[in-house]
Formats: C-alpha cells, structure tokens, sequence
C-alpha cells in the first residue's frame, strides 16, 4: 500500500461503470481519493460523484472542480449536503473559475471572478455549516436561508473547500480562505514555486501559514512499457489545450511561436482530424515539460519534481492503461 498520498483524476474518457471499477481498485491499491472532472460541456461531476462514493468505503471524493457560475449557491449547499449524507466526512468541494471562451458561449459574464469566487466560499461554508444565511453581494442575494433538513442528520457538515487555481490573484485568495488548493495540470514544476508563495501571501492575510493549506495536483500521466506510445498519448492532450487553453500553456512557458502556430491549425472546439494534424507541432521535450509522461521511471521522476516544489497529493490523470498506472504508483512514488 502507497505512504505517499496519492489520487486519481477522472474525466470522461472512462464509462461511469468502469469508473466505478477504477475507484474500488484505487481504494483497494492505497489511493486517497478521486476527483471527478466538470470543466467542458460533457459530463457533470456530481453523478459520477455519487456513483463513485455508493461503491467505496474509504476513499474520498471530490469534484475537480465544478464552477462558481452555473448553480445557485442554495443548490450548490445542498448538493454538497447531499453527497455528504451518502459519504458522510469523505466529500471535498472543489470549485474553480471556469474559463473563456466556454464560459461567454453559454451566456455567463465572467465580471470580477475574484470577489465572486469570495462570495461563493463564504455563502457556501456558512450554508454547510447549517447556519441561516442572509447575503446581499454582489453575486449572491439570500435571504435567510439555511439546509433546512427535516429528516437526518443537522449537523455541521464536514466538506473541505478546495478552489481550482491557476492566476496568482486567484491563487493568494486560496490561500486566504479556502482549505486547499487544486493545483492545476499542464503546468511546469516551476509554476509550483510562484503558487507556493501566492498561497503563502495569502495565508498570512488570515492568520494562517502555507501549512494550513492542503495542495494536491492534478497531473498528466502517461505511463506505458512503450515509451513513444505513453509520449504520443500525451501529445494528443497537450495539443488539445495548447489550442483550447492557451492561458495554461502560457504560464507554463510554452512559447508564443508554438501557441501561434497551433492556433493557425486548430479551431475551437477544435475536431479530433484537427488535433491528430497539429500533433506533430508539439516536441517531446514539451510533453515531458508539462506531464508525467514516458517509462514508470520517468512519470515517478516528474511527479516527484512537482511533489518537491510544493504539491502535497498527485492527482493523477491516466491517459493510458489506468489500472496500470495504478498498480505502478500503488507503492508510492518516492
């Protein structure tokens, strides 16, 4: 069994039944928890949610992240409420700030993220700790609410906040008041270091230090015998979001030649024929630059680059054989 903690990242690649299976296996092989992916318009975190609590014991589940936009922060409380009573003191709330363009497409004016992601946590946390609730913000207008539960428990409900940060104003807020932050992926081992002391900053603000803050990370990892195949697996992704979310790749320090130049192929959302044709633009070193992609000895390599710059849990997102993957970090990492 793993002493390094350590997670797994799904999104929709697997059927929800076989995320099922991957999480029982997960727990079974010493995993912490899973964080369910709610980003692009395909499958909601909260299903997949209950479905993976329903099926285990120990492991903890987590939405990775949903969004401080699309559900009334009555609806959010409850929701959260609600996985809480199937999985009492396993659930962790991941919440983040989505991103443009998607965002624009659907009607939503990202205005001013940083005080309505501080609303958001303050409304939601009073909520869950069952207090009754009056807030007129700017983004949040209740008045005298609380989870009125007839039935079941009334107590405070133990769900941690994490937001999804990637800007460093975001990122110094996290460290202000939530309980963790959601490191993001696609990102350099060095990109660590300046989230450590936004975090930090941010921390001092509350009274609290670095060490308050929980800091797992969402983390590619393409991992195989087959070193071009793990390295290929993970091109096509990088592709994908060196063209959908150029903002990530950016502050990695993917260069603007190589963004320009992918942008002139590939449309947004971009087509399966139009990132297979742009993936030969994108060099290994910059895969290796970003995920943890090639041989079992090199993903545990760059995993523990991103562990040594401040990451408390890989995340851990397999892009090839999950089980695999698993089983290769199931005795840590280090």
């Amino acid at each position: 069994m793993s002493k390094d903690r350590v997670a797994l990242y799904l999104q929709d690649a697997h059927d929800i039944r076989e995320g099922i299976e991957l999480c029982k296996y997960a727990e079974e092989k010493g995993f912490e928890a899973v964080w369910q992916a709610e980003s692009r318009l395909v499958r909601d975190a909260i299903v997949p949610m209950a479905a993976f609590a329903a099926h285990t014991t120990t492991l903890k589940v987590a939405s990775g992240v949903t969004n401080n936009w699309t559900r009334n922060i009555g609806l959010l409380a409850a929701t959260f409420l609600t996985l809480d009573d199937l999985a009492e003191d396993r659930i962790i709330c991941g919440i983040g700030a989505w991103w443009d363009p998607l965002a624009s497409k659907v009607g939503i004016n990202r205005r001013k993220p940083l005080s309505a992601m501080r609303e958001t946590v303050e409304v939601l946390r009073k909520l869950l700790n069952m207090e009754t609730v009056t807030h007129f913000g700017d983004f949040h207008h209740v008045d005298g609410i609380q989870l009125d539960v007839v039935h079941g428990r009334k107590t405070p409900r133990n769900v941690p906040i994490y937001i999804g940060a990637t800007g460093m104003k975001m990122m110094e807020l996290t460290g202000e008041i939530a309980d963790g932050a959601c490191l993001n992926y696609l990102v350099h081992p060095d990109y660590n270091l300046r989230a450590m002391d936004a975090l930090e900053r941010g921390a001092k603000k509350a009274g609290r230090s670095i060490d308050d803050i929980d800091r797992p990370q969402l983390m590619i990892c393409s991992v195989d015998t087959d070193r071009k195949k793990a390295l290929d697996g993970a091109r096509k992704m990088m592709t994908q979001y060196l063209g959908q979310q150029p903002h990530l790749m950016k502050a990695s320090g993917v260069s603007q030649e190589l963004l320009d130049e992918i942008h002139q192929v590939l449309t947004w959302p971009a087509t399966e024929e139009e990132i297979e044709g742009a993936m030969h633009l994108v060099p290994d070193d910059v895969v290796q630059m970003c995920t943890a992609s090639g041989s079992p000895e090199e993903v545990k390599a760059k995993v523990r680059e991103y562990v040594d710059n401040g990451c408390t849990c890989p995340i851990l997102y397999p892009l090839g054989d999950p089980k695999l993957m698993i089983d290769i970090f199931a005795d840590g990492y280090s």
